[in-house]
Order: C-alpha cells, then structure tokens, then sequence
C-alpha cells in the first residue's frame, strides 16, 4: 500500500468513525464529585479525630507536621486508596519539563516470615528520592548526582488515578534549591498572601491571610488518531510544519459556540467523568472559534490546587482523548492561518474574611480598598512588563501570540471606559478637593460624589489585550495552552507582593509624617494612577500604530523568545524575587538555562521534521507527478509536433516550470537550514545557541513552507501523501 493510498484509507475512516458508547455515571456529579480524592470528607473518615484535627491545621495554617502524625495519616490514605483499587502509590511532581512526573512503588513490604504485607510509612509520604539527574536543572545537577527529594504538599489532597495513589509534592535538589514548579509556586503564594494582608489592616484590623484564586480556560484541538498518525509533525513537534489553507476554515465563524460535534462530545462527557471523580469542578464546554478546537473551564479555586488541577487535566485529556480515537492538540498553534489555543489565566486576591479585593464595592471605604489593589496591580504589571512577558514565553506559544485574536508580544493593561475613567478623574483631582472626611464612611471627592459605586461586569472584553481587567478579576489571557499554569502565577503573585510592600512602605512613611490613612492612601495611590499610566491600553493590539506607540511609553516590544527570557537574570528580576523569598539568584539562572536549552531543542526538533518530510515526502511526490507531466508533454510532441505541442500543453509546461522553481527552492533552502542548524549545534553557550537558533534557523521554516504549500495545491492529489487541512480540520 502506498502512502498516498494509506492516506485515503485514514481519511475515509475519520469520516466514517462513529461515537464511542459512553456508559453513563450512575448518580449526579454531586454524589461522585472527588470520589477518588482524599479530600476532608475522606479524611475524617479515614482518619482520628486528633490526625484529622493536625493535618487540618497543617493544610489551613502552615504548621508542621509531625512524623507521628504523618504516620497515622498515612494508613488511613492507604486504606482508602486500596478500598478504591490502588496497588502503589507515588510522589506527583511538576518538573521544569512543564508537565508532570511519577515513579509508582507498590504498597507491599516483605515480612519477616517471607510473606508480604501492604504497609504505606509516613516517612515515604512525607519524602521521597526520585533520581534528579535527568530532569532540566539548568546546571544546578550534574548527570553523575542523582540525588533529588521530593516532599509531600499536603495542601494539595492526594488522588487516585487508575491503580496510583498519587501524591503532591513539591521537587528540590540536594542541596536546597528548587527544581519544579510548585515550590516557588507555594512560595509566591505565601509571599503575596503576607504582602496583601498588611495592605488590607488599614481597612479591616481582621484580615490575617490572604489567597490568590485561579481559574484557568484550556483551549485544545482534537484530531482524528488514523490523521494524527499520518502526519510526523504533528506526531512529533504538536504542530503542522506543513500545510496549506483549507478554502473553507474559519471565516464563516459557525463553529463557535455552536452544536458539538457527536464524537466530540462523546469524549467531553467522558472527560468530565473523570474530571469530577478527581475533584477537579469543571463546569463549562463549548466548541472555540477555530474548526475542531473546543474549551473546557472549571470553577475559580486556590491557585496551587487549580493548578495542580490543570496539570492533572492536560494528562487525563490525553488518555481520554485514546479511547475516542482522537488526539489532542495542545500546541499552541497546531495549524497556521486559524486561531491558535491559549490558557487564559483568571486571577484575583481574596481574604480570609470573604472580600475580593479586586471586586469593585458599595462603599467609599470599599471601592478606595478595590481602587488601592487595583492600581497596584497596574503598578506590577507596569515595572515587571517584561519579566511578565517572559513568564509566558516559549518557542511553541511565539507562533500563537500576536495571530487570529491572540494578544500581542507586548504587556498591557485593558480596563475598560468606566474604570479608565475614574483613574483618570482621581488622577487630575487634588487632594485638597478631592477628600473630604466623614467620621467612617471613608472620603468624598469632587466630582465624583464618595467614589462612585462600580458595578460588576462593568468592562467589555477585549480580545486583544494580554492582561485585562474584566469586572472582579484580571484574565492573563497570554498564557499558552500547554503552559504549567505556576510559571505565569508565580511572576504575577511575586511581582504583586514586592509591590504591596513597597507601596506599604510609602503609605507607613506618609502616616509617620503626620498624615491620615485615607489620605496617606489616597495621595499614593494617587501618584501610582500617573506613574503606571503606559500600560493602559484599551484600544487594538494588533495595530501597527499600537506597536510604535507601547516602544514610546517605554514597554517591552522584544519579540525574540530567547532575548526575553534575559528579563529572568536581569539585576531587576534578581531583587524583586528576592525581596519576596521566591526563588534566589542560582534558581532564576537555573530556570533561564532551562528555558534557553528547551527553546533550542524544539526549534532543533522542528527543523529535523522539516528536513525529513521535505526531503522524505514532499519532493519526490512532487518529482514524481512532473515527470509524469513531462511524460505526457513528450509524447504529445511526438504525436502532434512541437509547434502544435506547445500550445496544447502550454497550461502543462507552465506548470512543469513552476514545480520546478518551488522543487528547486525547497530543496536549497531545507540544504541551507541544515547547514545553519550545525554551526548553531557548535555553540556551547545555551543562550547563545538558543538565538542562533532563533535568528539562522528557525527562519527558515515559513520560506520552506511556502514553497512547500504552493507544490501541495498544483501536485494530484492522489500523489499527496501527507493528510490535508480539509481532511484533518472537519471530521464530525
């Protein structure tokens, strides 16, 4: 069988494909909702009242726990996850690869009497040594140490996946420093939880804790299995390196939010089964603007549980996605000239006290308390602009980032026409005008009578901002869809905390002064209105004019992907983690090496890809059919003449000539990409490999492409032996 008949034969089967029979779950979601978590509910049932009592105060309150108290905990979780089916257990870790990893150990200890017994101790709940030497470290491991340890989060529950019981926790190195993503995580979260509880004692004494919330949207493609198979790139890189437009794609904008597809849904219930057994609240599905692409959203949670949910999520969707023989896409851009998939990251601050500290209030007290967090927020974004755009930046989300309604490569604010407003009147207003004291509903200003009341929901959306404001929340909408959540929270988290201390510092220094709260706080804040004004954008970020006019207000326009993550080890980034205990000096370099060696790598990846199938696939396909047309256009000669041949062929001579100059240029192009990917391969230094990748290799692609796509619309289509858009994108 050839390939091109191959081809024929998976799309037929794609078309054909019927939906798989989902057994129905018995009960409601309630009644199964965290089944296979060992969440509270569990815990009281598994657990003495005084291990519960200490675990508990752990989970809410930070204290240690003992070896004692582990050890009770940890035969009440293993009896509960053997009642659930589990034969080993393992420690869940969220390396620097981005996704996750685990080593299963069985339950089974041997016996002195030659028996085995099922034992789970606490000391192999609370820590582990997974090997660290393969893992990316950034140099902070040498191959020949090994030695890594991972400790268990108990403020993440455990969970049960098939026969696993899987536990968080965080991943270091021998000798302290992090080598996850969790660990700064956790620590970002405590950093802006203290932070923002000092900042909120001047309007309510009660405050003592303050939690970051997450809600994140994943975005994913899902291709028929027999097409996904029948195309290395998307095998092997994620995406199509190859490949041109469908005439029809999403133009006609049909496929948003409208009927889902029957196979598709068919794997969304399925995925929403196991979901909810894992406690992960989804709540909302539809299809996304580009053909074949879908969203699934949970309820808003603590931002290191949503995480971990997300995680687990990308994970189960995988193994779903195989039952209903599809595949899914979590590229950030797996087919060009339609929408790409993003992760938008919804964030906001609440206290312990039940406030949304970013939720616009009914008082004067409490919309100066929103307006305060607010602007610092603004004020963080602004000063970190750039070490925020390297949070999210990677080879894969590059080609997202800035096409088809994705934000731009640069860092601004929307917040919309009545906010922008306000800021702007508190902005012009002077303090001797503006604030006129009451006892304690709080302060008046002229013009604005109190603070006025702000309602809910009181932006539109705009889909071109990377960091938008949207009514109680901001939605960093620049995240990629198979990004690690913590990458984005713990910069946001981190440069939110340095600036509420730096903002409480200047507040304390006014009130030392002799001034009133309210006016201390108002003056401040004030000044922070003008300063982070530059990152205000509510207009189009894909304009021209935009780009010109962020590169005079002095944001970060750097659109090269290993330029940005020099923002990492910058002096700045250096202090502003440091300054909130996130991560250190050797961590921050660590993470930059990472990102330089995995941008190298996918690039390096891709270019390999490229080579093979153009050289592989393409050009003898495309070699084969002009030999034909020349077979033809010679025995047309040979019957009618050369006179007479050459104009009742001249549509097969054109053609013969164009395939020849796009064979030729593919040919000398891909020769010349292999050349620059060697001398590139010859620099040691990551960070410079990684831009000689950047700028002498990674160029290379779309020139190919374009050579490669104009012999795919003019060479038979029975020849063709790579599946096409049409084919891949419409399967129902």
């Amino acid at each position: 069988m050839t390939m091109s008949s191959l081809r024929f034969k998976m799309v037929e089967a794609a078309i054909n494909r019927k939906a798989v029979t989902v057994t129905p779950p018995e009960g409601r979601p309630s009644e199964y909702f965290g089944r296979k978590v060992f969440d509270k509910e569990a815990m009281r049932k598994y657990l003495q009242k005084k291990t519960y009592e200490a675990l508990l105060d752990t989970m809410e309150h930070n204290t240690p726990l003992s070896r004692e108290v582990a050890d009770a905990v940890a035969v009440g979780m293993k009896q509960w996850a053997m009642e659930l089916g589990a034969t080993h257990y393992t420690h869940w870790f969220q390396p620097l690869t981005g996704g996750t990893a685990e080593k299963h150990d069985a339950f089974v200890e041997p016996t002195v009497e030659g028996g085995m017994i099922e034992e789970l101790a606490g000391k192999l709940l609370i820590q582990q040594e997974p090997d660290a030497s393969s893992f990316p470290s950034g140099g902070l491991r040498n191959t020949f140490e090994a030695r890594g340890y991972s400790a268990w989060d108990a403020t993440s529950p455990a969970f049960v996946v098939d026969t696993t019981l899987c536990i968080p926790t965080v991943f270091i190195s021998y000798t302290g420093e992090a080598l996850d993503y969790k660990a700064p995580l956790l620590r970002s979260l405590t950093a802006v939880s203290e932070a923002a509880a000092e900042v909120c004692k001047y309007f309510d004494e009660n405050v003592t804790k303050v939690f970051s919330y997450l809600g994140w949207e994943q975005e994913y493609f899902l291709v028929d299995a027999g097409l996904y198979a029948a195309r290395p790139d998307l095998r092997l890189t994620g995406r199509t390196l190859l490949g041109h437009d469908s005439a029809k794609n999403q133009q006609l904008e049909d496929h948003y939010f409208g009927a889902i597809p029957s196979r598709v849904m068919g794997f969304m219930k399925d995925l929403e089964y196991e979901a909810l057994q894992l406690g992960i609240p989804v709540k909302t599905r539809h299809n996304e603007v580009a053909p074949n692409q879908f969203e699934l959203a949970p309820v808003y949670e603590e931002a290191n549980l949503a995480n971990d949910h997300n995680q687990l999520l990308m994970q189960i969707m995988k193994k779903v996605a195989r039952r209903h023989d599809f595949r899914v896409l979590l590229h950030e851009k797996p087919f060009k000239g339609i929408n790409g998939s993003g992760k938008h990251n919804n964030w906001s601050l609440g206290t312990d006290t039940g406030i949304n500290l970013l939720a616009p209030g009914k008082t004067p007290g409490e919309n100066l308390q929103f307006v305060t967090f607010l602007v610092n927020v603004l004020m963080a974004v602004y000063k970190r602009n750039g070490l925020m755009k390297a949070s999210i930046s990677s080879a894969t989300n590059a080609h997202r980032l800035g096409a088809n309604e994705a934000p731009p490569a640069i860092i601004s604010v929307f917040l919309g026409s009545q906010i922008s407003a306000v800021l702007d009147r508190l902005e012009a207003s002077t303090s001797e005008e503006a604030i006129v004291f009451g006892g304690k509903s709080g302060f008046k200003m002229g013009g604005i009578p109190h603070i006025p009341e702000l309602l809910l929901d009181n932006t539109d959306r705009n889909r071109t901002s990377p960091f938008a404001f949207t009514g109680n929340r901001f939605e960093f909408r620049a995240v990629g869809s198979s990004d690690n959540c913590a990458g984005a929270m713990i910069t946001l988290n981190s440069a939110v905390a340095c600036q509420l201390k730096e903002f409480k510092k200047a507040v304390d220094a006014k009130i030392a002064a002799g001034e009133k709260t309210e006016t201390a706080l108002f003056e401040v804040v004030k000044s922070y209105i003008a300063e982070c004004k530059p990152v205000r954008f509510d207009g189009n970020g894909y304009s021209d004019e935009w780009k010109a006019e962020a590169a005079r207000r002095g944001l970060d326009c750097e659109t090269s992907v290993p330029l940005i993550f020099d923002r990492l080890v910058s002096p700045e980034a250096e202090a502003m983690y440091a300054s909130v205990g996130v991560m250190n000096k050797v961590e921050l370099e660590a993470r930059a090496e990472v990102k330089w060696e995995t941008y190298t790598k996918k690039i390096q990846i891709e270019g390999r890809v490229l080579g093979d199938l153009v050289m592989n696939r393409v050009l003898p396909v495309a070699s084969r059919y002009q030999a034909e047309l020349l077979d033809k256009v010679f025995k047309m000669e040979k019957l009618f003449g050369s006179d007479r041949c050459k104009t009742l062929a001249a549509r097969d001579i054109a053609l013969i000539e164009s395939i020849g100059v796009h064979l030729e240029a593919a040919q000398s192009l891909t020769d010349e990409m292999v050349e620059a990917r060697k001398r590139a391969n010859k620099i040691e230094n990551e960070r410079e490999k990684a831009i000689a990748y950047h700028d002498t290799v990674a160029e290379y692609f779309d020139k190919i492409r374009y050579h490669v796509d104009k012999l795919e619309c003019v060479v038979d289509n029975e020849l063709w032996t790579l599946p096409k858009y049409y084919e891949m994108l419409f399967i129902r």
